[in-house]
């Protein structure tokens, strides 16, 4: 398994590129923006780009499937059906985030509609990238419809932005359930096991092993009551 990761947006988003190198099929994980550096690098390596896959509909994690798109015109793109909303709405997204209209453009948040999405994930399904599979895991909580994608040979978690090295993902967006998102980690993510390599959609690279133990969301330091934190 090759994974390139790009560090794209204002918000220092993770897209990625994973690819089987035995067949040298492709898919990018999260297309946050437009970038000219992942057409280049499946190109300049012959790779053949099989799929967009999102983990979540927000702005910064699909906001470059138009432009990726438009480059790879025959590739499928996945996301789970509760996001679809989410995902149509991408053109004005930034502003229910309260980003002021005059600031779109100068931001790089100006969208125009997303194509077509080709299908909905399903929780539990297998999804086959050459000789990479990965375990679709609907894990809602930072929004309805998020998935994560598991490559249990490889022990590796695509996780978006439910769980993130010391932290968890945002729950105060609209969609966003703290016990919805907790139960998704404790009951889908770290179940996978402590040896998984966990790929998260902002900052490094951590292991789930490392999050059970020193995560203050998973050890109990910071528990929610009423809806603030204790």
């Amino acid at each position: 398994m090759i994974i390139e990761t790009f560090v794209l947006t204002p918000f220092q988003q993770n897209t990625r590129v994973v690819v089987c190198e035995d067949t040298k099929t492709a898919i990018c994980i999260d297309p946050g923006e437009q970038s000219d550096a992942i057409v280049s690098f499946l190109n300049d390596n012959n790779y053949e780009l099989q799929a967009i896959t999102l983990t979540h509909g927000h702005f910064d994690h699909v906001g470059g499937t138009t432009a990726l798109h438009k480059s790879f015109p025959q590739v499928e793109i996945f996301l789970h059906k509760d996001d679809e909303e989410l995902y149509y709405s991408l053109p004005e997204q930034p502003l229910f985030m309260g980003i002021p209209r005059h600031q779109l453009k100068i931001l790089g948040f100006e969208y125009e509609n997303p194509p077509r999405l080709t299908r909905s994930w399903t929780d539990g399904e297998i999804y086959k990238v050459g000789n990479l599979r990965f375990k679709i895991l609907h894990c809602p909580g930072h929004t309805r419809g998020h998935i994560v994608m598991a490559e249990e040979k490889h022990k590796k978690v695509f996780v978006g932005d439910c769980l993130f090295e010391g932290s968890i993902g945002r729950t105060d967006l609209p969609g966003g359930n703290f016990e919805q998102l907790m139960a998704s980690i404790e009951n889908k993510i770290v179940a996978l096991g402590d040896d998984f390599t966990v790929y998260s959609g902002h900052g490094r690279e951590t292991t789930i092993g490392h999050e059970r133990h020193t995560n203050p969301f998973l050890t109990g330091v910071y528990k929610m009551t009423q809806g603030r934190f204790l």
